[in-house]
């Protein structure tokens, strides 16, 4: 996975794993676990201290939905629910996923010391 400067190129991030993720070989279970823990994390990357709109969350959103259909290889056309094919990867939602992480970060923050941030 190529780095740079704290971030993450989602591109190669693809290109890496796009062999699992499209793969017919591969269980929907597993394919699921490889998108958590590599695609979303890019995704995710730094989203504890982003300034949260409606639009950004929708967008978040769409993206994950795109690549659930992509990785379940369902189409628009074939009407089938995004719950019903989360639940086949064993996925919950990207934002509330990212409510998770900012409730854990923020908890951390209030941990701190008043002398810790000097």
């Amino acid at each position: 996975m190529d780095v740079d400067g704290g971030g993450c190129d989602l591109a190669v991030t693809f290109r890496e794993y796009s062999t699992v993720l499209t793969g017919k070989g591969f269980s929907l279970k597993l394919k699921g676990i490889v998108y958590a823990t590599c695609v979303r994390s890019c995704l995710m990357q730094g989203s504890e201290t982003w300034t949260m709109e409606v639009e950004h969350e929708v967008k978040l959103n769409c993206t994950e939905m795109s690549l659930i259909r992509w990785m379940c290889r369902v189409k628009l056309n074939e009407r089938k629910k995004s719950e019903e094919l989360t639940e086949l990867l064993g996925l919950q939602p990207v934002s509330f996923m990212i409510k998770k992480s900012r409730l854990r970060w923020f908890g951390h923050v209030e941990r701190k010391d008043n002398y810790e941030w000097d």
